[in-house]
């Protein structure tokens, strides 16, 4: 699949099959993430790989939208590390950049995936700290559950070309 199928039929997936996400593929998610473009090549992102049953089920109790997680075999939680700003006010665009590649090679792959938002709210940035043993300096940014479609979805049409402004509003 090229990256413009993947940008244009990509969409939220909240139902997923028993079937494991192979090793590789894992891997191939990372890697993606970890070529997103980043504010002075600071690449502040760090990653925990969920496959655990028991862990998944946990999640929502405490991140109310995420549901979804108790049929996903696995989720990826991207996070920002302190310890590696260079450009401190980037690093949410960093992790953005880093969780929309996962998206799109996800889709490229076959795979199903939902974005949910962990980051700015305290609430559950706590529940995942807490849940993960996450260092002091990192913050958890996302979480995305991924796993092989159980459901279909057809492609919107979200082409306006009224928000479209040429050289000024």
């Amino acid at each position: 699949m090229d990256a413009l199928e993947a940008i244009l039929t990509r969409r939220s997936i909240r139902r997923y099959t028993a079937e494991p996400v192979a090793e590789d593929l894992i891997k191939k998610l990372l890697e993606a993430a970890m070529y997103a473009p980043s504010a002075h090549n600071q690449q502040p992102w760090q990653f925990i790989v969920i496959q655990d049953r028991q862990v998944l089920d946990k999640i929502p109790e405490f991140h109310p939208h995420s549901s979804m997680l108790k049929s996903a075999p696995l989720a990826i939680l991207v996070c920002g590390d302190s310890s590696r700003f260079k450009s401190p006010y980037f690093w949410p665009q960093d992790c953005a950049a880093a969780t929309q590649n996962i998206l799109l090679a996800a889709k490229a792959l076959g795979l199903g995936t939902v974005w949910m938002g962990v980051y700015p709210r305290e609430n559950l940035m706590e529940g995942m700290r807490t849940l993960f043993k996450i260092p002091e300096g990192v913050v958890p940014f996302s979480l995305i559950a991924v796993g092989y479609p159980a459901e279909e979805k057809l492609r919107p049409d979200r082409f306006d070309e009224q928000r479209i402004h040429y050289n000024r509003w």
